[in-house]
């Protein structure tokens, strides 16, 4: 049981920072985990997509306050990044948030939401979508062709 639940926690946290501004995917684990039949697709689909949401909303975190440090040698995007993002977004709106979960331009779009003050609970329930519907369709292919 022990094991099983730190295998959950591995596959949540690899797709909690997959949806951050940090490198990395989650698909891998997730198809790793259900070939090995140690879980229902059910829970890894709902572990994998609250994780890979809850990365999501740090983005967004991060973009609300994201404006006050832009000029710190720190800040993990340049000007030119945050500056595409914006019109991005200012040019396909909410809705371009059901695209989050697209590499490359779904981290920096959840981040964006997050400068442009996008209200919280909408941003949460496109996103959740979003990273759900994906991992929906990855197990539903992994399941068809396994």
């Amino acid at each position: 049981m022990g094991d099983a639940l730190w295998q959950l926690a591995g596959l949540f946290m690899l797709a909690f920072s997959a949806a951050t501004l940090l490198p990395g995917g989650s698909e891998a684990a997730l198809i790793g985990m259900a070939a090995l039949s140690t879980h229902s697709i059910s829970t890894l689909l709902i572990v994998a997509s609250i994780g890979n949401t809850l990365g999501s909303v740090l983005n967004y975190g991060l973009g609300r306050f994201a404006l006050h440090f832009q000029d710190r040698k720190w800040f993990p995007v340049s000007a030119s990044e945050l500056t595409k993002a914006q019109n991005w977004f200012a040019r396909w709106g909410q809705w371009s948030l059901l695209l989050a979960w697209v590499p490359i331009i779904g981290d920096p779009l959840t981040f964006a939401a997050g400068v442009m003050r996008m209200r919280f609970w909408r941003f949460l329930f496109l996103v959740a979508i979003s990273k759900t519907v994906r991992y929906m369709v990855i197990l539903g292919l992994f399941d068809l062709f396994w």
